[in-house]
């Protein structure tokens, strides 16, 4: 396989706005994140170009005096895609193709690009190819525009519009049948999920990219797919695991991300069913990234969506052997110290102190506190295999746990 230093990647510029709502240093998050999309998906990142507005302008998303600095900065330069930082209207992407004329992509489209690049098995390509039908839908007239320069011919006697219909009819047919598949194999992964037995069931879920995978191979001894970038797992994998001779279903489920596409949320409503039907959620955080916090809230959003934030749930703050602090100078009486310059110890001290047990500092992958991970997972694994099942706990206290379930 090629590294990706051998591809020749797509030129592409970014573009985003500074709003009442999304500041200047929030904007500087969404792009970086962004641009680390675009290197996913295969492209390269030669400018961002941000405006401060109100709000994003209705017809062309910036203005007009910004968005020709983007058209000459595209024309001198060769780039192929203009990438934005928020979902386009319909009616905003044709307008900015027009001026652009080149491949406008919004943020939406390039997470289901990466989607489709990583999507492996049947399922995932089904659910992949769902949310971009349905994201498609109401785009399809601008694809449509070429038949306006037409003067007729073979094949393209009568308007446009004929063609836009069925089009949109092949569709939203397209769409039906998705929707049916998807039901089937919902109706075959609930069985799969009925025939586990009685084992208890515990999902790791967490942002795109802090570690779940590595977690899942380090605690499972399997060989998950592990790969700095985002959204590398999109299938959801289930391991039987034992600890101290007590096994349990261990899933790693797909990343969230923020502004994560509403289509991608209902087309991987299966996929995330291994999170609402799990009996314990361990929230793997990177606790290096400098927006953790931001995460944290972005995932528990999410899983309020899906009905699973009532869930028991342990904090696992991993990469802590990647965590640095920024340094502070304490003779600088004007500047102030913030939590950028929190060591490990005084997180510890803040409202993660409240949290208790329920908070955990690991490295998945170094292995450091693995140990510690595992008793208090096998801890709360206990607690809700005993509520549920007094009866072999009580009568039979040395019942071999290693009989139930079968190896996923």
């Amino acid at each position: 396989m090629l590294e990706k230093k051998d591809i020749a990647l797509e030129k592409a510029v970014l573009i985003g706005v500074i709003t009442k709502d999304q500041d200047e240093v929030k904007s500087k998050e969404y792009l970086d994140e962004l641009e680390f999309l675009t290197f996913t998906a295969g492209g390269e990142v030669l400018k961002r170009f941000t405006q401060k507005m109100e709000m994003p302008n209705p017809k062309t998303y910036i203005g007009t005096g910004r968005m020709e600095d983007v058209r000459k900065f595209i024309e001198e330069n060769d780039v192929g895609t203009a990438i934005f930082d928020d979902e386009l209207s319909a009616s905003q992407e044709r307008n900015i193709s027009k001026i652009l004329e080149c491949k406008v992509l919004d943020r939406t489209n390039l997470i289901l690009d990466i989607f489709a690049q990583r999507a492996q098995t049947s399922y995932a390509r089904t659910q992949v190819e769902l949310a971009q039908c349905q994201y498609l839908l109401p785009r399809l007239r601008g694809m449509w525009t070429h038949l306006e320069r037409q003067k007729g011919g073979i094949g393209m006697r009568g308007p446009g519009e004929t063609e836009i219909e069925t089009d949109r009819r092949i569709v939203r047919d397209r769409i039906a049948l998705l929707k049916n598949k998807i039901k089937t194999i919902d109706k075959q992964m609930s069985v799969q999920r009925g025939n586990r037995g009685k084992m208890v069931r515990v999902a790791l879920v967490g942002y795109t990219n802090v570690g779940k995978s590595t977690l899942m191979n380090t605690v499972s001894k399997s060989e998950v797919f592990a790969e700095n970038k985002l959204f590398a797992t999109l299938d959801t994998t289930v391991r039987k695991v034992v600890v101290q001779n007590l096994p349990f279903l261990l899933s790693d489920t797909v990343g969230f991300i923020r502004k994560l596409p509403t289509q991608l949320v209902d087309s991987f409503k299966s996929t995330l069913d291994e999170v609402r039907e799990a009996d314990l959620l361990l929230h793997v955080v990177d606790i290096a990234h400098p927006n953790f916090e931001d995460h944290i809230a972005s995932v528990n959003k999410i899983l309020g969506e899906i009905e699973s934030s009532d869930k028991p749930t342990i904090m696992v703050f991993n990469k802590i052997d990647a965590y640095k602090a920024e340094p502070f100078d304490e003779t600088d009486l004007v500047a102030e110290r913030t939590k950028v310059h929190y060591s490990l110890e005084e997180w510890r001290k803040t409202w993660m102190n409240k949290i208790g047990d329920n908070a955990l500092f690991i490295s998945a992958l170094n292995k450091k506190n693995l140990e510690d991970f595992k008793k208090r997972v096998y801890d709360e694994v206990r607690d809700i295999h005993v509520t549920r099942f007094p009866y072999n706990h009580f009568l039979y206290p040395d019942y071999n746990y290693e009989e139930m379930g079968e190896e996923e």
